[in-house]
């Protein structure tokens, strides 16, 4: 491992009996990047990121994070990251106050500069007004950059963040990504697993895990350019769930995206004539088809097709 790296690991395994749940996983993380882990629920990432944080032992496979190997030095490892788990780890019956100095106790946060992380976690958080609140009553977007603000208490150079948006409303999702970014840019390594394909924009580097493999690796754009050498139609049509049947009956890779209907095709010209007939054929109403980039979801779906 390198000084410019914050991660690295080499065929990464986890076994759970005859169950494999991260199969063989090599990646590196570079200091002070957006790593955004994604994949479908039960794909493993949830796996992955314990073992990176030394909450549960590797069953093969070799790894550094933060100058700490992850067979032998977890304790340590524990020390010098921050960790939000998939459940909010925060105490429900505790006040926002008593839940940050909690944590300042856990990350053994000197007094004084204790009393400076506080201030800074609510005003981060919008809870200004709200510090003597019981975190339980509070809503899902304040509990979320609470969770947030108590898991980087210690100023941790590297952030593991497991499904940090799941749950909550799309503008606290932004939000959230928001705090990311700043936290990133002050020089913290993130790494953050999540199921949301749209959220992988957000990264600079990403890698894409299906049924406990790495099936791509790269940039947002890497991916997009190496990955998805077919075209993407995109369909307006009355009936999408009809559409995508006949669709699939017709011989074309399909899937619904919204209310709209994305093709994965050879030639976009021609298929959106023979896309047009065949739907029509079926009684149902188009209203347009035309060529777009492909979505890094669209990648995914074409990806898992072929894994």
């Amino acid at each position: 491992m390198n000084n410019e790296h914050a991660v690295v690991v080499e065929g990464l395994t986890r076994r759970f009996g005859d169950f494999v749940a991260v199969d063989n996983i090599s990646l590196d993380i570079r200091k002070g990047e957006v790593f955004g882990f994604l994949g479908p629920n039960g794909a493993g990432k949830s796996t992955t990121i314990k073992m990176l944080c030394g909450l549960l032992l590797p069953s093969e496979g070799k790894g550094v994070v933060g100058g700490f190997d992850i067979m032998r030095q977890s304790e340590e490892i524990k020390k010098h990251i921050g960790y939000m788990s998939q459940k909010f780890s925060l105490y429900e019956d505790l006040t926002v106050e008593e839940n940050i100095d909690f944590f300042s106790g856990i990350y053994s946060v000197p007094a004084p500069k204790a009393r400076e992380r506080k201030e800074w976690v609510i005003n981060m958080a919008g809870l200004g007004e709200r510090r003597k609140a019981i975190t339980g009553t509070l809503p899902g977007g304040f509990k979320q950059r609470l969770a947030l603000g108590c898991a980087i208490i210690h100023e941790p150079p590297m952030l593991f963040l497991d499904e940090p948006t799941s749950g909550v409303d799309p503008i606290s999702r932004r939000n959230f990504w928001k705090l990311i970014y700043d936290i990133s840019h002050g020089g913290t390594t993130v790494f953050v697993t999540t199921h949301y394909m749209d959220e992988a924009d957000y990264c600079d580097r990403l890698a894409l895990i299906y049924r406990g493999k790495l099936i791509a690796e790269g940039s947002p754009n890497e991916l997009k350019r190496d990955y998805m050498k077919r075209s993407v139609l995109e369909i307006e049509v009355d009936r999408p769930v009809e559409a995508l049947d006949v669709l699939e009956k017709g011989g074309v890779e399909a899937a619904i995206f919204g209310s709209l209907v994305h093709a994965t095709v050879e030639s976009s010209d021609t298929a959106a004539v023979n896309i047009g007939n065949l739907l029509g054929q079926s009684g149902m109403v188009v209203t347009k088809i035309g060529k777009i980039e492909p979505s890094l979801e669209d990648v995914f779906v074409t990806l898992i097709e072929t894994a």
